[in-house]
């Protein structure tokens, strides 16, 4: 990154950005999230410092493994998947997007693991072209 975050403009902006993201270090250990109140996968907080293998569905639980196994392995660095989920107070059917980023540092070592989520149902719907205070 280049120039430095004071941290309350990092907590600022971590919380402001249209993603909810969750954290997991090189151990597989949930470390951090943002959006606690709004989150579409909401977790409790006694999950800081559990494994993330807890916080799936049990459908899921291989598919994370694998993920996982290849970015510690090097031979992955995203997965990308979309699902439609009930949402909102009418739960209606929202397209959410969920992708994992493998976490390097300079050297490519893996630190960990970011799980990213958004509901895009309203970025499907986008035509044409909206200028800047349009």
């Amino acid at each position: 990154m280049i120039g430095t975050l004071p941290n309350n403009i990092l907590d600022a902006f971590l919380e402001t950005i249209p993603i909810e993201f969750s954290l997991v270090d090189h151990d597989d250990k949930v470390i951090a999230w943002n959006k606690h109140e709004t989150r579409i996968f909401k977790r409790p907080k006694g999950v800081i410092g559990k494994d993330v293998h807890n916080c799936h569905p049990q459908k899921s639980i291989d598919k994370v493994e694998q993920i996982l196994k290849e970015m510690k392995e090097g031979s992955r660095e995203t997965a990308e998947f979309w699902i439609d989920l009930p949402l909102g107070p009418n739960n209606e059917k929202r397209k959410v997007l969920i992708a994992y980023y493998a976490l390097r540092d300079s050297t490519g070592k893996y630190l960990g693991c970011l799980e990213a989520s958004q509901d895009i149902s309203h970025l499907q719907s986008l035509t044409g072209q909206k200028r800047l205070l349009d």
